[in-house]
């Protein structure tokens, strides 16, 4: 099964969205918990949730991804913003668990001159005050670009907020191809060899969803700039490798690319023009 899909606004509703994932051929699709330049987030339709529910098992809608806000920094200098960030998580997972199928997406954040080593400590002291209040959502650290003093450009940052929240079973990660790229690793020229450095690093067994983007700028560029797919780097030819590679194409796929609803039908629909099933 080829899981893809792309970002789609959460300001309708559960339902609303996956009306929309139907209609551009998305059989997942990622939303925000909240404003994602904000930080309160409105009331929780019940009603809708569970018409949701219903649709997706009628129309075999595989599982969401549920991203943070930007405003969420769990490794900020200021430990008021690090308390906000804490509630918003716990708040967010809170409502979550009434969904069967979802895991909940974030950036790490930005340490802000402490240091990536302080910005790490950090993180996982929040996680495991978050994971301690127990559930079900596996909660996923996304791989950054290494723009400024973001925390995760590195699989080995990665790995040390793992290490120190005693390899929770619930963290996983999702790897953002447009950050990994832009962070150094060669996903165009040696896809086999950036998976096999991550296996060791991390595990590929805490690879549980891929944010497919292509991107703006080379290899190493540190700059996050999103591409369409096929417009970028990375290129069709590259997108088209990671998503039939045999270790990754089991993975949801959600697309990330500047585009409106009918864009994001063009790609998928070009994506699974070049997807070869096993």
């Amino acid at each position: 099964m080829f899981w893809i899909g792309c970002h789609l606004s959460a300001a309708k509703g559960y339902l609303a969205m996956g009306k929309d994932a139907e209609k551009i051929g998305a059989n997942v699709f990622q939303f925000f918990t909240r404003n994602p330049r904000g930080g309160n987030v409105k009331a929780l339709d019940k009603k809708d949730l569970e018409a949701y529910i219903a649709f997706a098992q009628e129309k075999g809608i595989g599982t969401l991804l549920a991203h943070a806000p930007y405003t969420m920094n769990a490794c900020s200098a200021d430990e008021g913003l690090r308390e906000f960030a804490r509630r918003m998580m716990e708040e967010d997972l809170e409502r979550l668990e009434l969904l069967p199928n979802v895991m909940y997406n974030f950036h790490p954040g930005s340490h802000v001159k402490q240091g990536a080593e302080v910005g790490i400590q950090v993180i996982s002291k929040m996680l495991k005050e978050v994971l301690r209040n127990g559930g079900k959502t596996p909660i996923l650290l996304e791989t950054m670009a290494g723009k400024g003093s973001e925390v995760g450009s590195s699989f080995e940052e990665i790995n040390e907020i793992i290490l120190q929240v005693d390899e929770h079973e619930r963290v996983g990660i999702c790897l953002d191809t447009c950050h990994v790229y832009d962070g150094g690793y060669n996903l165009l020229g040696d896809l086999d060899g950036v998976l096999a450095e991550f296996d060791r690093t991390i595990g590929l067994k805490r690879l549980r969803a891929i944010h497919l983007n292509d991107s703006k700028n080379p290899m190493g560029s540190h700059k996050d700039r999103h591409e369409k797919i096929g417009e970028g780097s990375l290129g069709l030819e590259g997108i088209t490798r990671i998503i039939n590679h045999p270790k990754l194409m089991h993975l949801p796929f959600y697309l990330e690319t500047p585009n409106e609803l009918e864009g994001y039908g063009a790609e998928i629909a070009l994506l699974k023009a070049n997807r070869v099933e096993a």
